[in-house]
């Protein structure tokens, strides 16, 4: 499925580089590659992406940075490459918008297995069958999805590629239960490794942005030492 796919990579260590330049070239994919943040805009600004893979770390202007910015006008997926560990960073970095995160050193058979995943969630967005009733009104949430696009008190609210479809998945089980192991299976399509920050960090953005208060969900209520459930409309 790579042979068609354009991604960026934004990285400055040259032998990183040279890695991910051979491994993922023999996949098929199509590579650009930009040392710094800077340089790294201004690719994005000229060309479509089908990925993103940006380390943390970078000269001129670093990588939370350049997420942000690209966030502002586009929700292509984006990965976050890093040497840093703890859950500080990646709930950072997530929160600026970032689909996902794999700490250095890592597989290049796991980073191109994710970037897989990635590109196929998009895609999935951006070709899904028109339905029959694509809008769904939930409380002050007015639900497109066949757009993918979600107001608030008619007001448009900006989600990336996965807060969506966590929101739609919320929204079209009224009242069940997902446990965060579910949650992790249906939304990021892969084994749940008990990495509990990267589903808590998107619920959290994702109440910022539909709830009136986040630190009182209407909509998303966390049950304690079992998962999440939807009760709003």
């Amino acid at each position: 499925m790579s042979g068609t796919h354009r991604i960026l990579i934004i990285e400055d260590d040259p032998a990183i580089l040279e890695m991910l330049r051979s491994a993922l070239g023999r996949e098929g994919f199509l590579i650009d590659e930009a040392t710094d943040g800077i340089e790294g805009l201004a690719l994005f600004s000229g060309r479509d992406y089908d990925l993103v893979l940006v380390d943390l770390m970078l000269p001129r202007l670093d990588g939370m940075e350049v997420i942000r910015r690209i966030r502002e006008k586009s929700n292509v997926p984006i990965l976050i490459m890093s040497a840093k560990d703890g859950d500080v960073d990646k709930a950072l970095g997530l929160g600026f918008g970032a689909d996902d995160y794999i700490q250095k050193p890592f597989s290049t058979i796991e980073l191109s297995a994710r970037m897989k995943a990635a590109i196929r969630r998009a895609t999935v967005y951006s070709s899904a069958e028109r339905q029959t009733d694509p809008s769904m009104s939930i409380g002050e949430l007015e639900l497109d999805l066949e757009n993918f696009s979600v107001k608030k008190k008619g007001q448009e609210v900006r989600l990336t590629a996965k807060e969506f479809e966590i929101l739609k998945l919320f929204a079209t089980n009224k009242n069940r239960v997902f446990t965060k192991s579910q949650l992790y299976g249906l939304i990021w399509n892969d084994d749940y490794m008990g990495d509990e920050n990267v589903i808590n960090v998107h619920i959290r953005r994702l109440r910022e942005k539909i709830e009136e208060d986040p630190s009182r969900p209407a909509y998303i209520k966390t049950l304690w030492g079992i998962g999440y459930k939807w009760e709003g409309g």
